[in-house]
């Protein structure tokens, strides 16, 4: 089972990032965002920064869906995402080396997308 602490360690590890001012955490590669806190909006209600889960960058709507389809208990999206390559990751399903693997692949990703890898 891996935690926030966990994302802020493995991020925080990889060249070239930033950690933004957040409620949460949220970290950049080349001024862009590749794994977040989830910020849920619930109608009628504030929006509330869930630190137990991970919003991670993906690359595109390929890897989006295999993701979904091929994990959805660990896995999944909302409306606000449609369109974008993002997708949520449940940390408390994840445990620490497949989160490695995955803030590795978005961090890679967005460095390659920003012409920085």
């Amino acid at each position: 089972m891996a935690d926030a602490d966990d994302v802020r360690r493995l991020a925080l590890a990889l060249a070239g990032v930033e950690e933004i001012d957040s409620a949460g955490f949220d970290f950049r590669v080349a001024g862009r965002g590749f794994v977040w806190s989830y910020p849920e909006r619930v109608p009628g209600r504030r929006r509330e920064i869930r630190t137990d889960i991970a919003v991670l960058y993906v690359g595109d709507e390929a890897e989006k869906q295999a993701l979904l389809l091929g994990e959805p208990e660990l896995f999944f999206t909302t409306p606000g995402y449609d369109g974008f390559p993002l997708v949520m990751v449940r940390l408390e399903r994840v445990d620490v080396a497949r989160l490695a693997e995955l803030v590795g692949d978005a961090w890679r990703m967005r460095c390659e997308s920003a012409g920085a890898g």
